[in-house]
């Protein structure tokens, strides 16, 4: 079988990876528009902050083979009829098509960006995109975001952290408003205020203003006038259809397909990711993505039928240099009646910490400057029967005495999910370590850790000096023992 797929971003890398995993005979080739080898978008605002390099936000890509990876080849039409990809470079021919389009940053229609985005003007998508902000930010005094999303947030930390005075503006009265209650999102807002960063609420922009073909300010409706020599956009995405749409697919927000993730209009071509539209929506969100592609391709190697991942909301971690905010799953104003809620509230130090627990699971965590705490509650959150009777005892010491510190992994069941975006579990870390994966980049190759939102470096890389300690390799790879990885700690 000859699988093509356009759209070499995260989702479109891992389907490749996962079905050059599963079926080594396929042939596979993934079409990446940009010049680069595929990386990690979630990370970008992390190069606008200047925390990661280029090498930093490198994805694992299949070995050379059968499944080959063309970057700077972009598709200009999809042929139905002869079941081929058109590229400057040559036709691609198929058995199956994959499309993972991703999506486009949303340029809201107001003057000054009608017509296309002026000098000065930016959306964030891609790595060219997060050079130019890198690189415009070098020389402004001052920048307005638009949009209060995590997103916006991040961009705006990593611009403050450069030396540029930000304004962040959302149409929503509160900062990271689907992420947070609007008390809890105030003290995020005061946090954001220490590091010199405004917000404005309910903002009704009216025009950017433009001097010269350069952005100059933002206008609200007010008549309140904002200068910016940059302005970026994180007011959301829009799935990349076009090219669907041209190939006769049905498209409404995104490429419509059913629960097998074939379209609508053709079975021999299917969408994953952000371009996507199941029935269930269109996800936006990383991992949702990833779990589609990893459902497509066993239901391609394997022949059977796709069981659709559903979508549902995402752990999200705030990458805000100076800004800690951590949230999973439910929260106070979303909880059912039977569900018990702790929380912690230190607004002058800006730090908040709720907990949801339901029977004896810990379904929902809120933490805003309370990183060490928030690493620790996310080896606790969705696990049946591991919930003290007293669910403040996940924040305080036995003896009531002091905040517990981020689980050892001394002390770390093998089933503790290390790497949320990835569903990796400590004791898939080890059993990779037993194979020979023996640094903190071999076990990413590996187990794909730390490869979505890196929110679980720090604790991989404790995981893997804790091995070095206790397993060195040179007496890991001298014996064949077998591993007990289901005991309750190692």
């Amino acid at each position: 079988m000859k699988v093509v797929v356009i759209g070499a971003g995260m989702v479109g890398n891992r389907f490749v990876d996962e079905l050059g995993r599963i079926a080594p005979e396929v042939d596979v080739d993934l079409l990446g528009e940009e010049s680069y080898e595929p990386y990690n978008r979630v990370l970008l605002t992390e190069l606008v902050a200047g925390r990661v390099d280029l090498a930093g936000l490198a994805l694992p890509t299949p070995d050379e083979g059968r499944v080959r990876v063309r970057p700077g080849v972009a598709a200009l039409e999809i042929d139905r009829e002869r079941q081929c990809v058109v590229t400057a470079q040559g036709d691609f021919e198929y058995d199956h098509l994959v499309l993972a389009t991703g999506a486009r940053g949303r340029v809201i229609p107001i003057p000054g960006l009608r017509d296309g985005l002026p000098r000065g003007a930016h959306v964030l998508r891609s790595l060219d995109d997060a050079r130019d902000i890198s690189a415009a930010a070098l020389n402004v005094d001052t920048a307005v975001v638009i949009g209060g999303g995590p997103l916006g947030i991040e961009l705006a930390c990593g611009l403050q952290h450069r030396g540029v005075a930000v304004t962040v503006m959302s149409i929503m009265p509160t900062m990271l408003d689907r992420d947070l209650d609007a008390s809890v999102a105030q003290v995020a807002e005061d946090a954001a205020k220490d590091l010199g960063i405004d917000f404005v609420g309910n903002a009704q922009i009216a025009s950017v203003g433009v001097t010269d073909g350069r952005v100059t300010a933002v206008r609200l409706a007010d008549g309140t006038s904002y200068p910016a020599g940059l302005v970026v956009l994180a007011a959301g995405t829009a799935p990349e259809t076009s090219l669907a749409g041209a190939a006769g697919l049905e498209t409404n927000i995104g490429i419509v397909v059913g629960d097998d993730l074939r379209t609508t209009q053709d079975p021999h071509i299917s969408a994953i990711g952000d371009c996507a539209e199941t029935p269930s929506g269109v996800s936006g969100l990383v991992a949702p993505g990833w779990a589609q592609a990893r459902a497509l391709a066993r239901s391609l190697a394997h022949d059977t039928e796709l069981e659709l991942p559903p979508i549902s909301g995402s752990a999200m971690r705030l990458k805000a240099v100076g800004m800690s905010v951590v949230t999973m799953g439910i929260r106070a104003s979303t909880a059912a009646e039977r569900d018990r809620v702790v929380t912690l509230s230190d607004p002058r130090e800006r730090r908040y910490v709720e907990l949801v627990a339901r029977g004896d699971t810990l379904v929902g965590v809120t933490c805003v400057g309370a990183p060490d705490l928030a690493a620790h509650l996310s080896t606790q959150f969705d696990r049946p029967g591991m919930l003290p009777v007293d669910p403040m005892h996940l924040l305080m010491g036995s003896g009531s005495m002091g905040v517990v510190e981020s689980a050892s992994p001394t002390t770390m069941p093998a089933a503790t999910t290390v790497c949320r975006c990835n569903g990796v579990t400590k004791g898939d870390l080890v059993h990779a370590w037993d194979g020979g994966a023996t640094t903190v980049e071999a076990l990413a190759s590996a187990t794909l850790a730390t490869t979505g939102c890196g929110g679980c470096k720090k604790l991989v890389c404790g995981i893997v000096d804790w091995l070095q300690e206790s397993d060195p390799p040179e007496i890991s790879q001298a014996t064949d023992a077998t591993r007990e990885t289901t005991v309750p700690s190692r």
